[in-house]
């Protein structure tokens, strides 16, 4: 995970201020519209991004109203195949293209897709808001949403297992996550439960907010989903690799790599080798890294880029 996350860090991110407070890279220039764009545009994916995408459209179209912008997210796995039929300029992912969906594309095209790394997210784990629990480590999650136990540790079916007494000590846990098709799904899947396998009993959830408003009804429940998802209803667990000092769910345990579960969010599109990236879709690009685009991800609960990364990702793409 540090790898990734290294990636931050050497492009240049801001860590966040000592009160807590997300900061933009002053770097960041505000967008400036520019005349002759127009058309339609439509995102098929990670429904994790799809407040996001929402919020991103409606700055986008303050500038451009004429332009109409369609948003489905209904998992990674279904940006992909959106991208390769060419029902979708963009595929918005919540975590990496996999080897055999970046071969299909380029089987289809002749060349592998672009991406464009847009926010930064730390993938939390929920528990209710009257649940004790301190601290979580993914031995632990493993054991609670895994069958095959790859994290070596033991099966943890009560929450007297962890350690929580009185009324708690007796109750089974009840688990709530995402679907297959979800990036989210298998990002967890990867990390969480050392490439494992998920337990039969995970109340399996269609999007994101699902999750946590599942966990918000159901005291004794425990879920994952991104961390712009979180409600008065629920909180997060600070988590850890091993025992020890566990990290909150925080931009500079994000950028820092103490907290497991960060990772990027993820754009790809299709851009030809050697020709120019459409109008439309270069000038929604250019707003996602502008000042105004980074802002809308500390809005929504997410964390900016910086200016070194932005600028790295658009010269790959040619846009200046």
């Amino acid at each position: 995970m540090r790898t990734i996350l290294s990636l931050i860090l050497a492009a240049g991110l801001l860590i966040a201020s000592p009160a807590g407070a997300v900061e933009l890279d002053p770097g960041l220039q505000p967008y400036k519209a520019i005349s002759g764009v127009s058309g339609n545009l439509k995102s098929v994916g990670s429904d994790t991004l799809n407040n996001l995408l929402t919020l991103w459209s409606e700055g986008f179209r303050s500038a451009y109203p004429g332009i109409k912008i369609s948003i489905e997210g209904k998992g990674s796995s279904t940006a992909p195949p959106a991208l390769i039929e060419a029902t979708a300029q963009f595929g918005p992912m919540s975590r990496e293209m996999k080897a055999n969906e970046i071969d299909a594309f380029e089987k289809k095209f002749g060349y592998k897709p672009s991406v464009a790394r847009v926010a930064v997210d730390a993938l939390a784990v929920f528990v209710n808001k009257d649940n004790p629990i301190k601290c979580l480590t993914l031995k632990q999650l493993d054991g609670m949403f895994s069958k095959t136990l790859k994290g070596g540790g033991k099966e943890i079916r009560t929450w007297g297992d962890l350690g929580l007494t009185g009324e708690w000590a007796d109750k089974p846990i009840s688990l709530y996550g995402r679907n297959s098709a979800s990036g989210t799904y298998g990002y967890f899947k990867e990390l969480a439960l050392f490439k494992g396998d998920y337990k039969d009993s995970v109340k399996e959830q269609p999007g994101s907010s699902a999750v946590v408003q599942g966990v918000a009804s159901d005291k004794y429940a425990i879920g994952y989903s991104g961390v712009g998802y979180k409600t008065a209803d629920v909180r997060i667990v600070p988590l850890s690799v091993k025992e020890g000092k566990c990290y909150d769910a925080d931009a500079e345990n994000a950028y820092s790599g103490d907290y497991p579960l960060a990772r990027f969010l993820y754009i790809y599109f299709n851009k030809k080798p050697n020709q120019s990236l459409d109008p439309l879709m270069g000038e929604f690009i250019k707003y996602m890294y502008s000042r105004p685009g980074q802002q809308v991800v500390i809005k929504d609960g997410f964390f900016p880029v910086s200016k070194a990364l932005a600028d790295e990702d658009m010269k790959k793409v040619g846009i200046e």
